[in-house]
């Protein structure tokens, strides 16, 4: 295990100034890797659960080397004989969240299923995955070697493909970003209902700055996965249902927390469709849902809340955001007041330098105080991410703060422009 760290030291470490080109280490194609995250908050393991191949790369071809936003892990592809990094991603798990509560502190140990697709080498690599804990620190890191003709990868997506439907074809089909609805706890017969809670979503989507402006670089198709029964399960209700991705509400004992812990199941469903990010829809009209940078965005469908969820969700999950709200007592103290968090909308001003300091007007007092006047000025407003002081947001109100706002901050928007030009190539 290694510890005091940083990610982004570590990385720059291993940096090379060339951009590695595509087609000179990747095929078109997929190389799934499941892995298993275990441990409690005193030692944390990664272990190598399977290899798998799928037809077709939907991910970057481009800035193979760079990530966009730090997340709270990240996985590197370098080539074996030259140790060069050829590929990098970054993440956030439901395990490294599940170590800041009690349950993690107490002595008991739990494991976690995780997928990471990078594209299908074309000679032998060297994988390397690595997580953070909440101070920037690598707490654990993991590598293994992947040989492309390994006999016992997988392959997957090739036959008994989950059917689906294209909902919105791209302006260029390989310098876009492809999203997956996933249907879960719908019914054979109830596919139409899924369709339709879909197009919903996406019009509650693209009727927000940036998507809306740049929508021509969105790939977006259903995939209509059948679950056996309707609906989600609801532990604290004593409710279980046999549903696609075994979706429940009460994760981590929060009532409202809807997440689906079996990965694999999720990557099974998509396997052979075009897909990267993830949409989960679940029929369910109980409040309810959750966002994972680079892993799910899951949203209940049938509540009066459901377009503005699904877009907040979309936030942490595609775009890397922060929550901007605060709790009274803060149950989870998951961002110290002496670390900058990675997160591009949020701030403790430990390292404020290539935020939003540029937006700010000169004289506007630290703290702004949220006042009428300021409604709509860029300023540092205490009160974010869970925490009522010493962690700052940008703007008094926004989609990542509440769901009465109808958009994202100027701090937001910006971040999300520029992460869709990252992943589309617009330099």
């Amino acid at each position: 295990m290694i510890t005091c760290l940083s990610l982004t030291t570590w990385a720059q470490e291993t940096k090379v100034v060339q951009e590695p080109v595509f087609d000179d280490y990747f095929i078109d194609g997929t190389l799934r890797i499941d892995y298993t995250f275990s441990g409690d908050v005193n030692h944390q393991e990664i272990a190598l659960d399977k290899l798998n191949s799928i037809p077709r790369w939907y991910g970057k071809r481009y800035r193979l080397d760079e990530v966009p936003v730090e997340g709270n892990g990240q996985i590197w592809v370098t080539d074996h004989h030259t140790q060069r990094i050829i590929y990098k991603n970054s993440f956030s798990t439901l395990f490294q969240e599940w170590l800041s509560y009690e349950e993690a502190q107490t002595g008991v140990r739990r494991s976690f299923e995780n997928v990471f697709l990078v594209p299908m080498p074309k000679d032998t690599v060297d994988v390397t995955v690595a997580l953070m804990n909440n101070r920037r620190e690598v707490m654990a890191k993991f590598t293994h070697t992947v040989v492309p003709t390994d006999i016992l990868i997988r392959k997957t997506g090739t036959n008994m493909v989950t059917p689906y439907e294209t909902l919105q074809q791209a302006a260029d089909t390989n310098r876009c970003i492809h999203i997956a609805f996933v249907a879960e706890g719908y019914l054979e017969d109830e596919m139409p209902v899924f369709l339709e809670d879909a197009h919903v979503a996406i019009e509650a989507l693209f009727a927000h700055e940036p998507f809306k402006s740049m929508r021509n670089r969105f790939h977006i198709v259903a995939v209509k996965s059948p679950s056996k029964e309707s609906g989600t399960s609801e532990p604290s209700k004593g409710i279980w249902k046999e549903t696609a991705l075994h979706s429940h509400f009460d994760t981590f004992y929060s009532n409202r927390y809807l997440t689906t812990l079996n990965l694999k199941d999720l990557h099974d469903v998509l396997a052979g469709t075009p897909y990267e990010h993830i949409i989960v829809l679940v029929n369910t009209d109980q409040y309810g849902g959750g966002g994972i940078l680079n892993s799910y965005n899951l949203s209940m469908t049938h509540h009066p809340n459901y377009r503005p969820v699904v877009v907040h969700e979309f936030g942490h999950s595609f775009g890397g955001l922060g929550d901007e709200y605060a709790y009274e007592n803060e149950p989870i103290p998951m961002y110290p007041h002496d670390v900058e968090p990675w997160e591009p909308n949020i701030t403790t001003l430990t390292d404020f330098h290539g935020k939003w300091e540029d937006m700010i007007e000169k004289g506007t007092k630290n703290p702004t105080p949220a006042t009428p006047e300021n409604k709509d000025k860029v300023g540092l407003y205490e009160g974010a991410g869970y925490s009522l002081n010493g962690v700052y947001r940008g703007m008094q109100d926004c989609r990542m703060r509440t769901n009465a706002n109808p958009v994202f901050c100027r701090i937001c928007d910006r971040a999300l422009r520029n992460l869709i030009n990252f992943y589309t190539d617009e330099k």
